[in-house]
């Protein structure tokens, strides 16, 4: 069984990785444009939703209360990308 503390460890090194991708295409793309600012908040956004789900998964042991939990956090999560990618709500806060 995996500890608390490596999932949290594996949670950052997935972000950077994933983060790692988007920099690594921006060197041979100019699709990808993404400035210092768009990197602190994406790394914010999936952070918090990994250590979020390693909270609902730490708390809760019933596996409907993990799914019904980690179903909500992920459509904030979404819900939230898209907004700041392409502006679904039109808020001031949108990408577009």
């Amino acid at each position: 069984m995996i500890t608390r503390r490596k999932r949290q460890i594996g949670i950052v090194v997935v972000v950077g990785l994933l983060l790692l991708v988007q920099l690594v295409a921006m060197q041979f793309s100019s699709e990808v444009n993404w400035s210092g600012f768009d990197f602190v908040i994406a790394a914010l956004l999936l952070l918090g939703a990994g250590f979020g789900l390693d909270l609902i998964l730490a708390k809760f042991k019933n596996k409907k209360q993990r799914f019904i939990f980690g179903a909500v956090l992920l459509l904030v999560f979404v819900l939230i990308w898209a907004e700041l990618a392409v502006g679904v709500f039109g808020t001031p806060f949108s990408g577009s």
